[in-house]
């Protein structure tokens, strides 16, 4: 491709320039950031996490990218765990590999949460996702991640949630 040339986006579709999308998975413990690329340390948890997201389509250094406004709710099964949590956020995902429909590529983002709990001390906390998706239709993908949210060590208690799943995602 040429200099100054933009690569097409492979997390939406021709022309489109929104996408919604549903997704959810179990936890899969509490722990650092390294828990998302080595499943060996994952440890299933009684949590459930939904999310509704809403992204639109850009660029970051010429990389396909997209930016989300996400609505998460967290519910953990035995309350006396006191685990479960909802929360707002904003992130930037990027797709780092694109090949024959599959793409590859990892996000960040600030989320705020409704209360703090034991894994984590604080309101404030930072998600990191990887994920691998792939374009079923023009309009549809399905991507299965990893995220995991903390508060980058700003509390003492910055145990971090992680999570597995599927995202189901349509672009309009």
């Amino acid at each position: 491709m040429a200099i100054g040339a933009t690569y097409a986006n492979p997390m939406f579709g021709d022309g489109h320039e929104n996408s919604i999308s549903i997704s959810g998975g179990p936890g899969i413990g509490s722990g650092s950031l390294l828990k998302l690329i080595y499943p060996g340390d994952w440890e299933f948890v009684p949590m459930t996490m939904m999310m509704g997201t809403y992204s639109q389509p850009m660029t970051i250094f010429k990389i396909p990218a997209r930016m989300n406004a996400s609505v998460i709710q967290n519910i953990a099964y035995h309350s006396a765990d006191g685990l479960s949590f909802f929360g707002v956020g904003l992130s930037w995902d990027v797709a780092l590999f694109n090949w024959h429909g599959w793409y590859i590529g990892g996000g960040l983002g600030p989320y705020y949460r409704d209360n703090h709990d034991r894994w984590v001390s604080s309101r404030l906390v930072f998600g990191e996702k990887f994920f691998i998706g792939k374009n079923i239709t023009e309009s549809l993908r399905m991507e299965f991640f990893t995220l995991h949210f903390s508060n980058g060590d700003l509390t003492e208690t910055n145990r971090g949630f992680n999570f597995t799943g599927l995202s189901v995602n349509y672009s309009f």
